[in-house]
């Protein structure tokens, strides 16, 4: 009776750290993509220098990816998101209240999103030890849609705070937020069991040393190139190609986040039931280089079927950024998890950031069509590079080493 107690409180205690963990994830990703929605309000600066701000947290982000990974597979999940959230909140609240001058204000906003950056790995690493095989894909997929959420939130605050308070006080919602879930998490979060240390055990080999983990790296790079072609050239697409407004495309881009959203959902929920997450991957990597070339096919032909497209692309193009995440923790092992998962995010934010450059050359004045074009290449690389085969090697040792305990 007392063993049916305690698995009952602890499956209540994993679904409560994962809504904290997607608490966190919300707060940090509500700043690091949404200062973007605050250049309007930055009326003395050029858009050079607009564009310096909005880049400067993903700099911190990069540089302390693997770094937080590594603190949160030695000192545990809970202290590494307390301490780097709440590190972030309180440099934002700093920035908020002193409206320091450019220098300054740009190394503010790199240390805050350094801060942030302990979320991404500790996180995930948390579902990792508090969900088996069979429920983790759909819980990491709960987790991933953190990022629409953070940025339907700041597009719907930061700008009327900026417009009736200006650009520096309406820093002090993601502030706030970012300390908040800092509390909420140093008091509520449970690590995951790990474990027992043996006296003389070796600590465990670094899975890099096999060319798997550097593949799915890899591949789940590539693929992050026709997501950000979507994110990126959809909204001025719309409005330059096709005479949208930019409202009306803000909305119609916000209802496809929505749906991008449900995309990661579905697409942990789908591995779980298939018992691996790269088949999966493999199979999305497909669909993306098809729904890429459906919409360079729609730029040159309907408006439907560009908008229609534009709507697969938007759910397709996310859908395996929970999967690769999940895979390459789980091929890493306990040990290594949050380094790998810290070096998963490192890959996709650096092709993230050369997406928007590389492609806008592309298209120059309107080429929008073969700049969608480009984009389906990266995912047909992918589909070759994704390591599924790794994933067929992991499944027996497991079923040995368990049939041993």
């Amino acid at each position: 009776m007392s063993q049916l107690v305690t698995l009952g409180t602890q499956s209540k205690r994993r679904w409560m750290i994962l809504s904290l963990g997607l608490t966190a994830q919300t707060a940090s990703c509500s700043f690091l993509y949404g200062l973007p929605f605050l250049i309007p309000e930055m009326h003395a600066r050029s858009l050079a220098d607009a564009g310096t701000v909005v880049a400067a947290p993903s700099i911190g982000l990069l540089c302390t990816l693997i770094a937080w990974g590594a603190a949160a597979d030695r000192y545990g999940e809970r202290l590494v998101m307390a301490l780097g959230l709440g590190l972030s909140g309180l440099l934002l609240v700093i920035t908020g209240l002193t409206a320091p001058p450019a220098g300054p204000e740009f190394t503010l906003f790199v240390l805050a999103g350094a801060g942030s950056a302990s979320v991404n790995a500790a996180s995930g690493r948390a579902v990792l030890g508090w969900f088996g095989p069979a429920e983790r894909g759909t819980a990491m997929g709960i987790r991933q849609t953190a990022q629409p959420l953070g940025v339907g939130l700041a597009a719907l605050t930061l700008p009327p705070l900026a417009r009736h308070w200006g650009f520096f006080p309406a820093l002090e919602f993601p502030a706030c937020f970012a300390l908040v879930a800092a509390v909420l998490v140093a008091w509520l979060v449970v690590d995951p069991p790990r474990p027992d240390k043996v006296a003389g055990q070796e600590k465990p080999v670094s899975p890099y040393r096999k060319p798997a983990l550097w593949r799915l790296h890899g591949a789940s790079a590539l693929l992050v190139v026709p997501q950000f072609a979507v994110s990126a050239f959809a909204p001025v697409f719309l409005v330059q190609a096709r005479h949208w407004s930019p409202l009306a495309a803000g909305w119609f881009l916000a209802a496809a986040q929505v749906l991008g959203a449900g995309g990661r959902l579905a697409s942990g929920y789908w591995s779980d039931r298939v018992g691996g997450r790269l088949k999966p991957m493999r199979q999305l990597a497909v669909a993306s280089t098809l729904v890429m070339l459906l919409v360079a096919l729609g730029d040159a032909t309907w408006t439907w079927l560009v908008l229609l497209a534009l709507v697969l692309a938007a759910v397709i193009t996310v859908a395996d950024n929970g999967l690769g995440f999940t895979a390459s923790a789980e091929l890493a092992g306990a040990g290594w998890a949050g380094r790998a998962m810290g070096a998963q995010n490192t890959a996709q934010n650096l092709a993230a950031s050369l997406t928007p450059p590389m492609l806008g050359l592309v298209i120059g004045d309107s080429r929008y069509a073969l700049a969608f074009c480009v984009a389906a290449i990266f995912p047909v690389l992918a589909i070759g590079l994704t390591p599924v085969g790794a994933e067929r090697e992991r499944r027996p040792r497991q079923s040995n080493s368990d049939s041993r305990r």
